[in-house]
């Protein structure tokens, strides 16, 4: 930490402040998506929490380094979030097939790649247990969603950040002590970088089959190109979509919105392949933003 910028962020120098907090904030806004499942409330979490630093720097004593005081006030401030019931669970009639189940996690949206293009590669402390980008993908954040969320939080600080437990011991390096649901995302061998697919470049032919497919109504085409686990889910709704049979009854009504999409973007979110799906807009020349299509372990539509 350099004592010049606190020295100035001290007396006043919001500029010293910005470039004494700034390297922070990235990891910081992946910290908060992973608490709270969500990236405009991962923005506000970390708004909120250079704001309470900078406000409450006067009290910043050194005893710990300013990315471990940052991480603490990111983390109590996402817990309030989660305590207040920031996101509550769409309400909604089920889509015309009935669906096989409804999810727990009533919120999670897809992190963008393009994202984590900054975040530095030598995040976690060094007992991590995951890698900050393995740590990112859709399977393990849906799982942590189902935690309490001060669970959420001592699993993220000290098994992905590396921080000490209580009593400053840090995490033993197994995965008995993970809940059941967090360590079977884990992979089995471990992974420096975990892939991040590009949908482009991954397979492409297979991929514009599936969008191919899907925007053209061929529904038993796309439920060939699925496997038998496939689970088609539509968060924030809880309603999932299990196997072959049930994911096909969940696509065969959609022909009146398949005829407004416009066009299907390419992209990747979560370290798996995604497109964006744009939609003609009625009210004026263009299109707009409909949703997002991303696929991989636990995800889903």
């Amino acid at each position: 930490m350099d004592e010049d910028l606190l020295h100035a962020a001290l007396g006043g120098d919001r500029a010293a402040f910005d470039a004494l907090t700034g390297p922070h904030r990235h990891e910081l806004h992946v910290h908060c998506y992973r608490m709270l499942g969500s990236v405009q409330d991962a923005e506000d979490a970390v708004q909120d929490t250079l704001l309470s630093a900078w406000l409450g720097l006067p009290g910043f004593e050194g005893r710990s380094s300013l990315r471990t005081w940052l991480y603490r006030i990111a983390t109590n401030r996402c817990l309030n979030l989660l305590r207040a019931g920031r996101r509550r669970p769409a309400e909604a009639t089920p889509p015309v097939a009935r669906p096989t189940a409804l999810g727990e996690v009533s919120w999670l949206e897809p992190y963008p790649d393009s994202l984590l293009d900054g975040l530095p590669a030598d995040t976690p402390g060094p007992e991590a247990l995951y890698e900050s980008r393995e740590a990112i993908t859709l399977a393990f954040t849906r799982a942590l969603q189902l935690l309490p969320p001060s669970q959420r939080a001592a699993l993220l600080l000290r098994d992905v950040l590396g921080y000490p437990g209580r009593g400053g011991r840090r995490p033993p390096r197994h995965h008995g002590r993970l809940p059941q649901r967090v360590a079977q995302t884990r992979p089995r061998r471990p992974v420096r970088r975990p892939p991040t697919v590009d949908p482009i470049d991954a397979d492409p032919e297979l991929l514009e089959r599936f969008v191919t497919a899907f925007t053209s109504g061929a529904v038993d085409d796309l439920v060939a190109l699925m496997t038998d686990d496939v689970w088609v889910r539509m968060p924030p709704l809880a309603f999932e979509y299990r196997g072959p049979a049930a994911a096909a009854s969940f696509f065969a009504p959609m022909s009146g919105h398949r005829r407004t999409i416009e066009r299907m973007v390419p992209t990747a979110a979560n370290g798996q392949p995604a497109w964006g799906e744009y939609v003609r807009d009625p009210r004026r020349p263009g299109c707009t933003w409909w949703g997002c299509w991303w696929s991989g372990p636990a995800a889903g539509g």
